[in-house]
């Protein structure tokens, strides 16, 4: 038996296995203690790592959110003082703005006129001044359609003198150049001369004549070519027209220098003086000088004197063109003048309303048949009381105290009541035989002429007549396109 203080050798080497478990296992729990607390202080470490790092990051970001904070505050500060720019920009623009309008405000008032004063700015406006601003009208748009139209005015203005004076017409047209696109035009006649107070209004006042109010046939009814072409020269070159003219050979011949006062359209005589005109009776001289433009051609002078000899057979054309060119002698193929045309009274069927009502308040007869019977052309008393019954009016209504309604009564009733036609003893035609000889002597060598002259006809009361010519073939070939 052992003691209890003995030990066996089993029970010492069992003791110290467990005691060697218990160490060991005393050592484990001790390394794994060591390890665990080393986890752990290394987990610490990476989490004072990791809380470094987010301090870091949080440092980093507030250290840019301050940043930004700074280029935020910055960029509002200059918003602010662009703003502040803009503000004090939009400030001044507003002040131009308001100034602008203040000033329209000002300009507008200033404008507005009161109805007095626009009446106190108000006048009458010549036919003088009218056509200055409107010369187109008259046939002087051009250089070139001036210096045609102021010969054609002067030669139908002398062709007419001669006729109206029973006198075989001889004209001297003269066409100089006398400066760059400048020309004095002359055109003188044997008429029977102009009577001296008469000369100044002729030429140097518009709307003047005494053929307006005829129905017969004329070159010129209106009373302006003349004196429309010596204001076109006056504008263009600042001269005067100037006339010669004689009625008698025992009468003295009186120059005229003479301008348009275009304002008031009246003369305004420069010059009235007594010349000596040698071997001239009697005629009328003119002279304007003017810009023009000169060419010859198809809607030339040239071709237009050709032309006026052909339809004036009884006239004797002496024609000294310009540049040098040779004159051309026009001579007449008759020694007859044409029969005076008559003069007609107004047809029924060619008068309107306005006109109608105006020459029956104008008529000198009493009642209504008998100013129908006296101031129209081919109204007898039958025809005349016809017209009274259709509109209803009674014949014996005096012309002074008819109503406009009653006047278009009887301005419609004249439609539907036949009346003849108007006498046509007011146009005189050229006739065939004149025409032909005409067109044999300014168109040579042409191989075939012929003319016809057409039975007068009547249009809305007006009278006309066709005639013409025509010349062919021969040397006239070459100005026709066979192609």
């Amino acid at each position: 038996m052992k003691s209890d203080g003995q030990m066996s050798l089993e029970d010492l080497v069992s003791r110290r296995g467990s005691g060697g478990e218990k160490g060991t296992k005393e050592a484990d729990g001790v390394k794994g203690t060591e390890k665990a607390e080393g986890t752990e202080k290394a987990k610490e470490a990476e989490g004072a790592k990791g809380t470094e790092k987010a301090e870091g990051t949080e440092k980093a970001k507030e250290a840019e959110g301050a940043k930004g904070t700074e280029k935020a505050e910055g960029s509002e500060g200059a918003k602010s003082a662009a703003g502040d720019e803009n503000a004090e920009i939009g400030k001044e623009g507003d002040a131009e703005k308001d100034g602008e309008k203040a000033a329209k405000k000002k300009k507008s008032k200033s404008r507005r006129r009161s109805a007095e004063s626009m009446a106190s700015g108000q006048r009458d406006i010549s036919v003088s001044e009218f056509f200055v601003k409107n010369r187109h009208l008259l046939g002087f748009d051009s250089p070139a359609r001036a210096l045609l139209t102021t010969v054609k005015e002067a030669v139908d203005n002398a062709l007419d003198a001669c006729e109206d004076g029973g006198i075989l017409p001889t004209l001297v047209v003269e066409i100089e150049e006398v400066g760059d696109k400048r020309y004095r035009v002359a055109v003188q006649d044997n008429g029977p001369g102009i009577v001296k107070k008469q000369v100044p209004k002729i030429f140097g006042k518009l709307l003047y004549g005494s053929k307006f109010h005829k129905l017969k046939q004329s070159r010129g009814q209106q009373g302006i070519g003349i004196s429309a072409a010596g204001m076109y020269g006056q504008l263009t070159t600042g001269k005067p027209v100037v006339i010669t003219s004689r009625t008698g050979a025992q009468r003295p011949a009186h120059h005229f220098e003479i301008v348009i006062n275009t304002r008031r359209n009246v003369p305004e005589v420069i010059k009235d003086v007594e010349v000596e005109w040698e071997d001239v009776d009697h005629g009328t001289r003119v002279e304007i000088e003017l810009e023009g433009t000169y060419k010859g051609g198809k809607r030339s002078i040239d071709e237009y004197l050709e032309h006026t000899a052909i339809a004036n057979p009884h006239a004797e054309i002496w024609y000294y063109p310009p540049k040098g060119k040779e004159p051309n002698v026009m001579e007449r193929v008759t020694d007859e003048l044409p029969v005076e045309p008559a003069e007609i009274k107004p047809h029924p069927h060619g008068v309107e309303l306005g006109l109608l009502m105006k020459m029956l308040k104008d008529s000198k007869a009493r009642n209504i048949q008998t100013a129908l019977m006296n101031d129209f052309s081919r109204v007898s008393a039958r025809v005349a009381e016809q017209i009274c019954e259709k509109a209803g009016v009674s014949p014996r209504a005096r012309t002074k105290r008819i109503a406009n309604n009653e006047v278009e009564s009887i301005y419609n009733a004249i439609s539907e009541v036949k009346i003849m036609a108007p006498p046509t003893n007011c146009i005189v035609p050229i006739g065939e035989d004149l025409i032909l000889k005409g067109l044999e002597r300014e168109i040579d060598g042409a191989e075939f002429y012929a003319c016809r002259t057409r039975p007068p006809k009547v249009y809305r009361g007006n009278p006309f007549q066709v005639e013409a010519g025509l010349a062919y073939g021969g040397e006239l070939t070459g100005l026709i396109d066979h192609g």
